[in-house]
């Protein structure tokens, strides 16, 4: 058993205290950073107490139900922070990859903890999987909305259908790193491909 709250509280002092020296966008993005662990940890919260009421086991939560909490927790500030501050582009991303990054990174953190770090292989792995998917992720949801913005089309469909799509990704990426033979190889490497392309659209989209 680990204590995810004591994790964040000694992860996050530093970063708070580091926020008195600290402006502009870099301020922004270690705020960001630090509302993405407490997101996860709060996800974690809700995807357990949905775990024990639906009766599933751990391999299928994590396909079923992590995704739609996870996926709908980091899109919520994101969402809100789009449509009441109405942020410049840029903006918007930087506030994305800085969620999905503090989520990434405290996941990981508590994961280490729970089944160890031995493996550096392992644990590299790790990093550049599921660390690097929950960047993709709110990544290319933010460029979507930026999108749908862009062509003067936001609505809630819109938002729900990159929202939808967001969720199965990451089903999708779970469901492969479950299972055995090729499949874990492909569900790892999906996080680094979407992380490439998402660069090449998020140059295209700074450029217009």
């Amino acid at each position: 058993m680990i204590y995810a709250e004591n994790i964040l509280l000694c992860i996050a002092v530093p970063l708070l205290i580091s926020l008195l020296f600290l402006r502009g966008k870099t301020r922004r993005f270690v705020l960001n950073f630090l509302a993405g662990m407490v997101l996860c940890l709060l996800a974690a919260y809700i995807s357990g107490y949905l775990q024990q009421a639906s009766g599933l086991d751990a391999n299928d939560a994590a396909i079923f139900l992590s995704p739609i909490v996870e996926e709908l927790m980091k899109l919520l500030p994101v969402l809100f922070y789009l449509l009441v501050f109405l942020p410049k582009e840029r903006a918007l991303t930087d506030t994305a990859v800085g969620i999905g990054a503090g989520f990434a990174t405290f996941e990981n953190c508590c994961y280490m903890l729970s089944f160890g770090a031995e493996s550096f292989f392992y644990m590299l792995v790790r990093g550049m999987a599921a660390g690097v998917m929950h960047i993709a992720s709110i990544l290319a949801t933010a460029l979507w909305l930026i999108a749908v913005r862009r062509l003067r089309v936001f609505s809630f469909s819109a938002v729900l259908g990159a929202l939808s799509i967001s969720m199965a990704v990451h089903a999708l990426y779970n469901l492969l790193v479950s299972g055995e033979g090729p499949f874990p190889v492909i569900g790892c490497a999906m996080p680094l491909a979407a992380a490439v392309l998402l660069w090449h659209l998020h140059q295209k989209f700074a450029k217009h």
